[in-house]
């Protein structure tokens, strides 16, 4: 007799495979126990900064079945974005995530193809995709399936490829086999905590939000605190310091997903052609970009602390 539930498990993970998805675990949708007291505490002490968005459904954020009715399944992916090419050296960073298209669209066809492709093989399968654009705790159901585990810098960490990709979800009321979780293989190192620029892994696995160069140059609107000036190591957009050191990431290979190549202007830019960048530049330059989300006066005011 044939195992619906494992025939359907394969042919998600073989789609996964086929839309270009670096690896695909699967994991019973239910309340995240050990995530509530963590992230009530993170809140409390307001570790988000001004995100005050992530206070917002908490109840959600924890329990997957409160976002999609009747939802059975967590199937976490993860999209490679690590780039073949970097920045020269003489100019103001941006994380490596920002180099091609904004991810969550790129994502989101993905994931629409997805549900349309397991709707249309399976039967009628009801769910939902999600690009870190929802309530919804990524990085602990992408742990919880196998995919990896949560490091000190509280990025999700895989031995075989580091830590530069893209978390996504679907959400589906479809049972299937669901995997295990792995082992932490931080060990003793502490890389990551000794290089944060502005020291904000406070402790190992735990992240300030409110110190990180990621939360200043993107998501703080008002004016950066004049206590971080000289911190932040030529970061204009996000910071990758935390990935770039971490041991994992020797294992990093180029993606191959055409979206995400970089623009070759922003490749070249020096520091002389950011501080120069007019509107219509950036515009043309980062038209479908991520950077479009601190805007051309975002990326100014933090070029402008920068000098």
């Amino acid at each position: 007799m044939i195992n619906l539930k494992s025939s359907y498990t394969q042919f998600i993970k073989t789609e996964a495979k086929r839309l270009g998805f670096m690896s695909c675990g699967i994991s019973k949708a239910g309340f995240l126990e050990q995530e509530a007291p963590r992230l009530e505490n993170w809140l409390n002490k307001n570790r988000n900064g001004q995100m005050s968005y992530m206070e917002n459904h908490f109840d959600k954020r924890l329990n997957p079945t409160l976002l999609v009715d009747d939802s059975k399944s967590v199937v976490s992916l993860l999209l490679n974005y690590y780039p073949e090419e970097l920045q020269i050296s003489d100019s103001y960073k941006i994380s490596k995530y920002a180099y091609g298209q904004d991810y969550h669209f790129v994502i989101k066809e993905k994931l629409k193809e997805f549900l349309f492709s397991i709707q249309s093989t399976i039967g009628e399968v009801s769910g939902r995709a999600f690009v870190d654009s929802a309530p919804v705790l990524d990085k602990a159901w992408a742990a919880k399936s196998g995919l990896g585990w949560i490091g000190k810098n509280s990025n999700l960490l895989t031995q075989k490829v580091g830590s530069f990709y893209f978390i996504a979800e679907l959400i589906i009321d479809l049972d299937l086999d669901y995997d295990n979780p792995t082992t932490d293989h931080c060990g003793t190192c502490t890389a990551c905590i000794d290089a944060c620029p502005t020291e904000a892994i406070v402790a190992p696995y735990v992240v300030d939000g409110s110190k990180c160069i990621s939360y200043f140059t993107i998501e703080l609107k008002e004016n950066i605190p004049q206590e971080v000036k000289g911190k932040f190591d030529d970061w204009a957009f996000g910071c990758d310091v935390c990935q770039d050191v971490c041991p994992w990431n020797k294992f990093s290979k180029p993606h191959n997903e055409p979206l995400f190549n970089p623009n070759p202007e922003l490749l070249s830019m020096s520091k002389k052609d950011w501080i120069e960048i007019t509107e219509e530049t950036f515009r043309a330059v980062f038209k479908n970009s991520p950077l479009k989300r601190a805007k051309f006066q975002g990326i100014k005011r933090n070029i402008d602390f920068l000098e």
